[in-house]
């Protein structure tokens, strides 16, 4: 399993609902046309966090790497609504980090793995 995990701050003159909304109709519909395993939106609780950590926290699971390929090569494709639909949702974002985890220990020990 891959995850792909962004913390992310909303502009300040953005709806928190409008966003969820938003994340909702494009990984919605990602997950629908198979690109991805799943999503889900969290919101920070209590504002209980680091100095580090986003105000909201998604987090995008696919199988392995070649999935996260095809949903980028899909992204790519796509027409103007899909278009829209993303600037409606990326547009109310102020800040985010990224990252993208594995789960460990897996079956492949790629710490030991090397090309050269």
């Amino acid at each position: 399993m891959t995850s792909y995990h962004c913390m992310i701050d909303l502009k300040p003159n953005a709806n928190a609902l409008a966003f969820a909304h938003a994340v909702q109709h494009w990984f919605g519909a990602l997950k629908d046309a198979g690109k991805i395993d799943s999503w889900h939106l969290q919101r920070r609780k209590l504002h209980l966090a680091g100095p580090g950590f986003g105000d909201f926290l998604l987090t995008v699971d696919m199988r392995d790497l070649a999935q996260l390929d095809l949903a980028f090569a899909h992204l790519g494709g796509q027409d103007d609504a899909a278009a829209r639909a993303y600037d409606q949702m990326h547009g109310m974002i102020d800040r985010f980090e990224v990252g993208l985890y594995r789960s460990f220990p897996d079956r492949v020990q790629a710490e030991r793995l090397a090309i050269i």
